[in-house]
């Protein structure tokens, strides 16, 4: 029986200790073994540093090809702007709920440590099992994609992305990103940073470009020979025939209202992708100097800041365009570009959205050798994967310790060299995100990630508020109003369920990954019991 103030898993066993970690209770907050070894990491990071990398994996691929999609499945551009506010709104409950979390929940690894301490210890291991070998090599896989087919669509050319040059050319990309993330924390951090003005520079040269065509035609209404005009003769949330990229027309006047909620959801899910990433703060969390102030700040000044990019972003879109381009085209932002100004300007618009795509790319493999760490320090992975600075087959060991601390030390000095990267996770993420892009299509892997991501996320977010009814004395030094994640739960929910009717196929690849999953865990378990005895 645990003792007073010792908290339980809610589905952790009560009979055999062997099978879960140790808990220890501080100050009302149970902690693991591993959790109270602290993290891999120093704590280096602060607010600005979360905020870049937040901007930098979330303003991706996303708001430049999605606004298509959206647009496809909605009646008015109104109705897109809705949709695009209602998506950012989700993801700050999402990324609030988060927040409360990792302000709670001491230890390292996103979502991992949350559900170890919630739901048990299989829990944490299955949702460190997904992230690492499937969720995060298919998010990687599908930017690297995205940024070569930018290149070819720069050059003009399409329907390239299942052909072999593409597919070597896009895991060349991700090799010098993942190269570039294991240098240095330091490095990475900077070249976020880097990335955070390009996004910005990018976003803003769209919205100007909105607003010069606004200033334009309001002043000299006849002129036609700049952006569009539909923005200025239509009505922004009157009922518009839709054309579809396959050339076929939409009538919304005449679809049944469940076939207006399939086409919504089909929108929001399009928003949801684009907003992806709203999580990755909380996955350095463990490296932030004062998480419990830093954290909830950089969430709630990143996430609103997004939600502005988007929204005026895509308003600029129908001010630049006639409005049946916009959802036929998968590359809106050079194609508004390119009309506005020509085909040279098109190129530096490709340029820019490159560099934009490869600032998440960056973000998203900082974040995907984090989690493997995290995964080795709790003995979910081989202990060689929580090496740090210098690729190796050995688990760290003591020496090891030492060697990083004088490093750490070392960091201080003007000259210092020493890389605190966490390489092997590095090298397997690449790898595994290499065989995504060779084996898999962009679409499948966009569905077969989203699956996997928000599997968990109504998990853990489901979890915040069984914790909240389990062990109200918990110190929460953030903690939203519960209306917020349970708002988040039944949306995650809904499009966990959608996802898998629409998917059954890679619905049944990720079961047999959690099953496969299972299996790795109890075998662990097994070895670990054997050499005990």
């Amino acid at each position: 029986m645990a003792s007073e103030g010792e908290t339980r898993p809610l589905l952790a066993s009560s009979q055999d200790p062997a099978d879960g970690p140790i808990h220890h209770s501080h100050d009302g907050a149970t902690t693991t073994d591993a959790d109270a070894r602290g993290s891999s990491f120093s704590r280096t990071l602060g607010t600005a540093e979360a905020f870049a990398i937040v901007i930098s994996i979330v303003i991706g691929s996303g708001i430049f090809t999605s606004p298509g999609s959206i647009d496809t499945n909605v009646p008015s551009p109104g109705a897109a702007l809705v949709v695009w506010l209602i998506g950012g709104v989700l993801a700050w409950t999402g990324a609030s709920t988060m927040a409360e979390l990792g302000t709670a929940i001491p230890g390292e690894g996103g979502v991992q440590p949350y559900l170890k301490y919630i739901f048990g210890d299989v829990f944490g291991f299955l949702a460190a099992w997904t992230w690492i070998v499937a969720v995060m090599p298919a998010t990687l896989a599908i930017l690297s994609i995205v940024f070569v087919e930018s290149i070819y669509s720069a050059a003009g050319i399409t329907d390239q992305a299942d052909r072999i040059e593409h597919k070597l050319l896009s895991i060349l990309i991700l090799v010098v990103i993942s190269v570039a993330n294991s240098i240095s924390t330091k490095t990475s951090t900077r070249l976020n940073g880097f990335f955070v003005v390009t996004k910005f520079a990018t976003i803003g040269a769209v919205v100007v470009a909105g607003l010069v065509v606004v200033i334009i035609q309001a002043t000299h209404p006849k002129r036609e020979d700049v952006g569009g005009r539909d923005w200025f003769t239509k009505p922004w949330f009157g009922n518009r025939p839709t054309v579809n990229p396959d050339g076929s027309k939409t009538d919304w006047d005449h679809l049944s209202q469940w076939e207006l909620l399939g086409h919504y959801s089909t929108a929001l899910y399009g928003a949801l992708w684009a907003y992806s990433g709203w999580d990755k703060a909380i996955y350095i969390s463990a490296e932030l100097s004062a998480p419990a102030k830093q954290l909830p700040l950089a969430i709630n000044s990143a996430i609103p800041t997004i939600v502005f990019c988007f929204i005026t972003a895509n308003a600029a879109y129908y001010i630049l365009l006639p409005w049946n381009v916009v959802s036929t085209t998968d590359s809106v932002a050079v194609t508004a570009i390119t009309r506005l100004l020509g085909r040279g300007t098109g190129i530096v618009a490709a340029v820019l959205i490159c560099l934009v795509v490869a600032g998440s790319l960056l973000g998203n493999s900082f974040v995907a050798g984090r989690m493997a760490v995290a995964a080795a320090n709790q003995d979910w992975l081989p202990g060689l994967f929580a090496r740090l600075g210098k690729p190796g087959v050995g688990k760290p060991t003591e020496a090891d310790a030492e060697t990083e601390t004088e490093a750490e030390a070392e960091e201080l000095a003007p000259d210092a060299s020493a890389s605190d990267a966490p390489v092997n996770a590095i090298i397997l993420s690449t790898v595994l995100s290499a065989l995504y892009i060779l084996l898999g299509s962009f679409r499948a892997l966009l569905t077969f990630n989203g699956l996997g991501e928000y599997s968990f996320f109504f998990l853990t977010v489901l979890g915040a508020i069984v914790l909240r009814v389990r062990e109200p004395g918990l110190r929460r030094p953030y903690r939203p109003v519960i209306l917020i994640p349970a708002v988040f739960a039944l949306v995650s929910g809904f499009v966990v369920v959608r996802g898998a009717i629409f998917a059954p196929v890679l619905a049944a690849v990720l079961v047999a990954l959690w099953g496969t999953g299972g299996l790795v865990y109890w075998g662990r378990k097994e070895v670990a019991r054997r050499r005990e005895g």
